[in-house]
């Protein structure tokens, strides 16, 4: 994609493309919209520093920083420097793949432990985007999907102790009052709201949070005193109180590193699809660049004080609904993220915001996380195998919430493993992964003889075989139909000497179906014969059926060699 930006055909709904400057009102108005919907984000580093108990001053100073490092993350992604950089528009965003292994890090060592975990994880991340291909294989897309649901989890587990555990204060009847005002205002404007005022439903219904909050007495005194201290502008001081590295939390980041790999490789697809009109797979190349340019911005903020990143799909997703997909956005966004990073009223103003706000603003987040987390999963056929690992993992990564003794009594080097959710779950799911891939087959054969085909059978040979070995739906679903179809033009049209041999064989890039026979091959016609020809004649419809199965493969290749014919039917995974 890097490479054929400038020959990529721009989409009908697309009105500004990669490379195309729009009016600067609406380059700014663009801008304005992205920063508002990643903004809510900022919860995630927000409730990290909270409950390091850092103070006020010191956590607007670490947002201020955190804006700073989007701000550079966006810029990196939107360029192209040396390896780094996809040239999208592809916002930096915090991500909740890192708030339990966050919070596990201040727990332990506090912020310098924090810091130095970040940047070892952001080193990771640029050390998977290298081995992409090669690792594919052992993070399959229902692991992906796993990884997805239990970072919603173990975000939201964390977001209610704050209001709920054992060790926070008691909560208020107002304080009630205001997270279910918070909550059902996003939740009521994400549902019936229409245009910008859907879009920023969430930074919409902080604002009534923070109102609601204040009309109710919930800001403790002296609070916005400190907002009003401080100067508009003003440059944040980065983190200089040196960094620790614990080998105990060494899983529990590197999990989250390739939790945030994985979702950095869908959003470039994401972005490869939206810009080209002639899209058809991902570009691995262009993944790689991006997955490295997201490791560096994570580098960046442990470096500088700040916490993991990740890509904005939200964003992308609102470049596609808006048809701006310029760069030149991208680079307004880093701008904008600067510039508030130099503004430290607004990082005092998030700083104080009161934990009844913060939860319902992460729950409403975590609910779109978790569903689409679930969306991955079942986007796979599961046999019972990839059932057991999805269920198994689940249910193990839910008892460590529900019981912490779980941990307590575990052994010391054991407890950064046991303690979070997210980390334990994901282990499960890699071990049982692997353990299952012994005995699974990547081939099968079925043999058909004589008319009529069975379609029944058909659907099954490939459904359970799909499902063993994890398959995209709507790959098998076309690998049904040339299937039955070519079987019914070999066996009416080219009278096959003998049965019809079917092969298909699978790894996690391609899906390769073979059908193999004794007798002259079948016309796979380019040109779609016209409606007079197919009317006209058998041949003509048997031409139509040749073309067809040319259209729902991604390659088809026909030989005949020593009076043996054989049809492949390549599919993209």
């Amino acid at each position: 994609m890097i490479g054929q930006e400038l020959t990529v055909k721009k989409p009908a709904n697309i009105i500004y493309g990669l490379t195309e400057a729009p009016p600067p009102l609406v380059t700014a108005g663009n801008a304005v919209q992205h920063v508002g919907l990643i903004a809510i984000n900022l919860v995630y580093p927000l409730l990290i520093f909270r409950l390091a108990g850092v103070p006020v001053t010191g956590v607007a100073n670490l947002i201020a920083i955190g804006l700073m490092v989007l701000g550079a993350g966006t810029f990196l992604q939107a360029g192209r420097i040396g390896p780094i950089g996809t040239g999208f528009l592809c916002p930096a965003a915090f991500t909740a793949a890192y708030l339990s292994p966050s919070l596990l890090a201040v727990k332990t060592g506090g912020l310098p432990l924090l810091f130095g975990m970040t940047l070892f994880a952001g080193a990771v991340e640029g050390l998977f985007s290298r081995l992409l291909n090669r690792m594919r294989p052992f993070f399959p897309t229902e692991i992906s999907g796993l990884v997805i649901v239990m970072i919603g989890i173990s975000a939201g587990m964390a977001g209610l102790r704050l209001l709920l555990g054992a060790k926070a204060e008691p909560v208020s009847p107002a304080e009630w009052l205001v997270a279910g005002v918070t909550l059902g205002s996003m939740v009521a404007l994400n549902v019936w709201g229409r245009g910008i005022i859907r879009m920023l439903c969430a930074l919409e219904g902080l604002v009534i949070g923070y109102v609601a909050a204040a009309l109710l007495g919930l800001f403790a005194s002296g609070e916005f005193e400190n907002v009003e201290r401080v100067s508009w502008v003003a440059l944040p001081v980065p983190h200089l109180g040196g960094w620790s590295f614990e080998l105990t939390l060494v899983a529990p980041f590197v999990i989250a590193s390739l939790a945030a790999a994985m979702k950095a490789v869908g959003t470039i697809a994401v972005c490869q699809r939206m810009n080209d009109a002639d899209w058809v797979r991902p570009d691995m190349h262009s993944a790689a660049r991006g997955v490295l340019t997201d490791g560096v911005t994570t580098m960046i903020a442990g470096a500088v004080g700040g916490t993991g990143t990740t890509t904005s799909t939200p964003s992308v997703g609102l470049a596609s609904a808006t048809g701006v997909a310029s760069r030149y956005v991208a680079y307004a966004i880093g701008g904008l993220f600067i510039v508030l990073g130099l503004t430290p009223k607004l990082a005092t103003l998030l700083a104080v915001m009161p934990r009844a706000v913060m939860v319902a603003a992460l729950l409403f987040t975590i609910f779109f996380i978790v569903v689409n987390g679930l969306q991955v999963i079942t986007s796979r056929l599961l046999d019972t195998r990839r059932t057991l690992v999805i269920g198994v993992a689940i249910i193990a990564g839910v008892a460590i919430e529900v019981f912490p003794v779980i941990a307590s009594g575990s052994h010391p080097s054991l407890v950064p493993l046991v303690s979070s959710s997210f980390v334990f779950s994901t282990l499960i799911a890699l071990l049982l992964n692997l353990l299952f891939r012994i005995g699974v087959k990547q081939t099968a054969s079925l043999k058909v003889e004589g008319a009529p085909v069975e379609p029944a059978k058909l659907d099954q040979f490939l459904d359970a075989h799909g499902a063993t070995w994890g398959a995209r739906r709507d790959v098998i679903d076309r690998a049904k139909f040339n299937l039955a179809q070519s079987l019914e033009v070999v066996l009416d049209s080219c009278d096959p000497q003998g049965p019809v041999d079917v092969a298909a064989s699978f790894d996690e890039f391609n899906l390769d179906l073979r059908v193999s026979y004794v007798g002259p091959p079948i016309e796979l016609p380019m040109r779609r014969p016209t409606n007079e020809e197919i009317m006209e004649s058998e041949e003509g419809q048997r031409r139509l059926a040749g073309f067809m199965l040319r259209r729902f493969a991604d390659r088809v290749s026909a030989t005949h060699r020593n009076g043996r014919s054989t049809v492949l039917f390549h599919f993209d995974h």
